[in-house]
Parts: structure tokens; C-alpha cells; sequence
């Protein structure tokens, strides 16, 4: 196969900082990394060494690990078809991100909003939060990777990773891909159900506010009908004027395969009941079989395991080759093999 012939590589990752991924995260990431692996020779990842920039219980993040890979493969991430693993278990990434830490700046590393962001909810910031943007350069890095969605969020991550590669390159040689940003296809940002004016989170200050892939469908239902809208009864698309109902209206068309416009002419006149009503069970039926997939791929953790386990075996065979590289041209002696 050409280098023209061949597929652009993708890479991607989820943190396991919850005990479930959340509509907001499958709607605006995780479809589409099921729909790329048609496309794409995709890398995904568990980056559980991003995780641990924030306080958590070792057993807990075990834990969330598994469960994160096993909502993945419910969702339709292949393993045969695509590198599933947890980012811990390729320690090439630890190693190459010193590298890229003694590239960046001082201020280059300052200037990330995200690590602004962050460091202001924490009581506590560690030097580990401060170089998340390095280790997450490393990450796509490491695959030679063509390409990595992104939202509006992360440019400024994947801007950073293209300089240090076009830097790295530029003094000692040609090492790295320079990779592009692959922009997914437009969704609506999903809402907090308790407060739509804020994006769906963990962190939602009620716990109706986020709907979880792993909540049972009832609780789905419930979420739905009691999300905040307004007053006045009508179905009419407005974030501005009605954020509530536009957010539902969102959730609706991504999930009901069917567009905005024909939402407002099916319910006119009709008022919130029978929207919500509906709305309850096409989340419902979308989302539930997700859970029970689940639930069956941690039945057998040993085999979920195993799974993990190749994965990381077929990104270590790009990520050693990358980082023995990048050894060499930096003047290094080669990693040992154990």
C-alpha cells in the first residue's frame, strides 16, 4: 500500500473521571469516533494518566478504566478494527513527554487556558496539571498521527503539538507527523438539563442536570421530564429566548434522526407534555441498549482485559518505533527491551 492508498491515522482519548460518559460526550465525540473508524486507522485511548492531575482513589480509577473501554465497545468502537487501550499501559508516553516538556517554553506552557480553567476549581495544582498539554502532545505524537478531532476546546492543545513538532523537527530532523485538526461533524452543544444556559457536565451542581449512558432508562425518563424549559408552552427553536426547549430540541433531532423544523411543525400546538413524553422515550430507546452492552462486557472482565491488553500491544509497536526515533535523533542511548 502507497502512503497515498493508506488511511489517515486518528487519534483520540476519553478521561475515566466519572463512573459514565454522558450524552454531551457521546453526542459531541464519541459518535463520531465510531463513524471514523470507516475511515480512518484509529487509535483510541483511555488516558488515565491524564486523571490523575486531579485527586482520585487508585481503585476507583481502576475501576473507571474498564468501564470507560466497555461504554466504548458498546458504542461501536471496534477492537478489531481500531487500537482500544488504556493510555497507562504504553509507557512510551511518560518518555516521550519529557522530551516535549524540554521543547516547550515556560510561557509557551503558561498561556494554555485549560490549565487556567482547571487550576481555578482546585484547591490544589500540581505541577502534573501544569504539563497536561505536554503529555497530551506526546499522545498524538507518538502515533504519527494525521489527524485528531477536536472541538473548539482543544485548538489551542493541537496547536501547541504542531508547533513542537514543526520545533523538534526543524532542529534535528525530520521525526514527527505535523498533524491537523480533523473537525467532526457540526452537533449543538448539549446543555444541562437543570441549567441550560451552562454545557452538560459531571460536574452539574443537580443531579438531574446530566444525563448519564449508564443511568437506567426510568431515570432517563425522569431527567426528561423535569428538564427546565419556560412558561409559554411552545415548541419553537430558540436558544436566546428559550435555551430549555432548545436544548431538548437538540437532544431530539440528534437522537430522533430528524431535524429541528419538523420538531416545531409535529408539535405545534401541542405544549411541552407530549414534546417531553416522546422526547423521554426516544432517549430511552437510543440509550438504554447502550448500558446493557455495557454490563455485558464487564461481566467478563478478564476478557475485557485481554482486549485492553492487544491494544496496547499494537500501540506500542507505533509508539516504540516513534519514541526510538526521537531517541536517536535527540542523542539518547535506545530504550532496552525487557
Amino acid at each position: 500500500m502507497t502512503t497515498a492508498d493508506r488511511k489517515p491515522r486518528v487519534l483520540s482519548g476519553i478521561q475515566p473521571t466519572s463512573d459514565s460518559f454522558h450524552l454531551g460526550n457521546y453526542l459531541g465525540a464519541l459518535r463520531q469516533w465510531v463513524a471514523l473508524q470507516d475511515t480512518a486507522d484509529a487509535f483510541y485511548m483511555v488516558v488515565d494518566l491524564h486523571a490523575i492531575t486531579v485527586d482520585h482513589e487508585p481503585k476507583v480509577l481502576h475501576e473507571r478504566s474498564r468501564v470507560s473501554a466497555a461504554q466504548l465497545m458498546a458504542l461501536g468502537v471496534d477492537p478489531e478494527r481500531s487500537a482500544l487501550f488504556v493510555q497507562s499501559q504504553v509507557p512510551e508516553h511518560p518518555m516521550l513527554a519529557w522530551i516535549m516538556g524540554a521543547e516547550t517554553g515556560f510561557g509557551e506552557a503558561s498561556r494554555m487556558t485549560q490549565f487556567k480553567d482547571k487550576s481555578a476549581k482546585q484547591e490544589r495544582t500540581t505541577v502534573g496539571l501544569f504539563t497536561y498539554p505536554i503529555l497530551q502532545a506526546a499522545d498524538i505524537l507518538l502515533y504519527q498521527t494525521d489527524q485528531v478531532p477536536v472541538g473548539e476546546d482543544q485548538r489551542q492543545h493541537l496547536e501547541l503539538t504542531r508547533d513542537l513538532a514543526i520545533r523538534f523537527n526543524t532542529a534535528y530532523g525530520q521525526t514527527f507527523t505535523v498533524p491537523d485538526a480533523f473537525i467532526v461533524k457540526e452537533t449543538a452543544t448539549i446543555k444541562d438539563l437543570a441549567e441550560p444556559a451552562k454545557k452538560m457536565s459531571k460536574s452539574s451542581a443537580s443531579p438531574r442536570g446530566c444525563l448519564y449512558l449508564l443511568d437506567e432508562p426510568n431515570q432517563m425518563r425522569k431527567k426528561i421530564k423535569s428538564a427546565v424549559t419556560d412558561s409559554d408552552a411552545e415548541v419553537r427553536y430558540d436558544p436566546e429566548a428559550k435555551p430549555g426547549v432548545s436544548n431538548l430540541m437538540n437532544i431530539y433531532a440528534a437522537l430522533g434522526n430528524t431535524t429541528l423544523e419538523k420538531l416545531e411543525a409535529e408539535y405545534a400546538g401541542r405544549g411541552y407534555g407530549d414534546f417531553k413524553g416522546d422526547l423521554a422515550e426516544v432517549v430511552a430507546d437510543s440509550l438504554g441498549p447502550i448500558a446493557a452492552r455495557t454490563k455485558e462486557y464487564l461481566a467478563d472482565k478478564a476478557e475485557l482485559d485481554r482486549v485492553l491488553a492487544k491494544g496496547a500491544e499494537k500501540a506500542r509497536h507505533v509508539a516504540a518505533r516513534t519514541l526510538a526515533k526521537a531517541y536517536k535523533k535527540i542523542g539518547f542511548f535506545p530504550p532496552v527491551a525487557l
